[in-house]
């Protein structure tokens, strides 16, 4: 996998920088990517983390807009509402377990909201990273002062944390164990976008929901 995507793009350090751009790869993927085809741990780092960053600034200020033009248009509204509602229950679900686990702590909901989006993008597991991270934070109605630094640390963290994983592999089982990790990570994404797709396809919106339940109460 490493030497495929080398050969394809023809340039190591373009070829991270646009694999840590794709969704559901982001910095994980660049960074194994990068350090697979012999980048130093910091040029890795670097290159993945730029890559992965710089999809804040697209998603923050487009993500809504292009939702509501794809709502006007008749054979793709309906998905367009599901993926709205989608994240919109998504970005209450990360609220919501930032109050829980502050409990009576006085803090500002805008903090807990920072805080929320911060964790989500730091731990980096599947379906977390900067683009559903981003997108949480527009449905949490941060505003781009308030929502880039949580992102950018939070990012800044899981690359870290990414990095310290690759090096581990690389001492353990040699730096050709990363082209067995790429073909994971790329298969997981696979697998998770299928999932994704079928979530959102499947998606109910809460609101519906409890106007049902109360007409059935009646």
């Amino acid at each position: 996998m490493v030497e495929f995507i080398k050969n394809l793009i023809g340039n190591d350090l373009w070829a991270t920088l646009i694999m840590s751009f794709f969704p559901l790869i982001e910095l994980k993927g660049g960074i194994v990517f990068a350090r697979g085809v012999g980048l130093g741990f910091f040029k890795a780092l670097s290159l993945s983390y730029i890559g992965s960053t710089l999809v804040f600034f697209p998603i923050f200020f487009l993500l809504v807009p292009v939702l509501n033009l794809l709502k006007k248009i008749k054979f793709v509204n309906k998905f367009a509402l599901k993926i709205e509602g989608y994240f919109a229950a998504k970005a209450e679900s990360t609220l919501e377990k930032r109050a829980e686990k502050q409990g009576k702590k006085p803090l500002g909901e805008t903090f807990l909201k920072q805080l929320g989006v911060f964790i989500f993008v730091a731990v980096p597991l599947p379906m977390t990273g900067v683009w559903t991270g981003t997108a949480i934070a527009v449905f949490l109605g941060l505003r781009f002062r308030e929502a880039i630094l949580p992102v950018v640390l939070g990012n800044l963290v899981a690359g870290l944390i990414i990095s310290a994983l690759a090096e581990f592999c690389i001492a353990v089982w040699e730096i050709g164990s990363l082209d067995y990790v790429l073909w994971g990570l790329f298969a997981l994404a696979a697998v998770l976008l299928i999932i994704t797709v079928i979530k959102i396809s499947t998606h109910k919106d809460e609101d519906k929901k409890e106007d049902k339940t109360k007409e059935s109460g009646e």
